[in-house]
């Protein structure tokens, strides 16, 4: 795959970040890797964000992607779980973005018309498909399906954007 765009997704969290790598050459979409960054909960909290942003970095460095692609935040009814959340998901798009790759943001309604066909799917239903579209990404994590279903929506918005400049 010499002309493959390698894309990563990330699905972040503080307790769990989801990440996952997938290669698009034309219409072709293949699995490139995934797993999960986990900081050690006892850590206190800058030390987590900083273990993410460090994991994220060396899924970077092994991987080499060309692009990024974050799932948005989901607001809570808890305002303090949202700001944690935010402070993951800023973690998550400056390690790519200070790698100089272009960080693109989609909400989980986008990702998962993009990989079930409905923004109303579960976790479960998107983990289904992940197997379906991409088989040797088998017993990813819901995290990890996750961020390879953020990978597939960006991937399709790539496919979308260069058919719309064709025209």
């Amino acid at each position: 795959m010499s002309n493959a765009i390698r894309i990563l997704g990330l699905d972040p969290g503080l307790r769990r970040t989801g990440w996952g790598v997938v290669a698009v050459e034309g219409a072709r979409l293949s699995h490139v890797a995934h797993g999960v960054i986990a900081p050690r909960e006892t850590l206190p909290f800058a030390e987590r964000l900083l273990a993410l942003f460090e994991g994220i970095g060396a899924v970077i460095e092994a991987h080499a992607p060309h692009e990024a692609a974050v799932e948005e935040t989901f607001v809570t009814a808890n305002g303090s779980s949202t700001l944690k959340l935010g402070h993951a998901r800023a973690a998550a798009m400056i390690a790519p973005a200070r790698a100089g790759l272009p960080v693109a943001e989609y909400a989980a309604k986008v990702v998962k018309k993009a990989v079930v066909g409905t923004g109303g799917a579960d976790k479960t239903q998107v983990a289904f498909m992940i197997a379906r579209l991409l088989p040797t990404a088998g017993g990813a994590t819901a995290d990890a399906a996750d961020a390879l279903a953020v990978a597939i929506a960006h991937a399709h918005a790539r496919k979308a954007r260069h058919l719309g400049s064709a025209a």
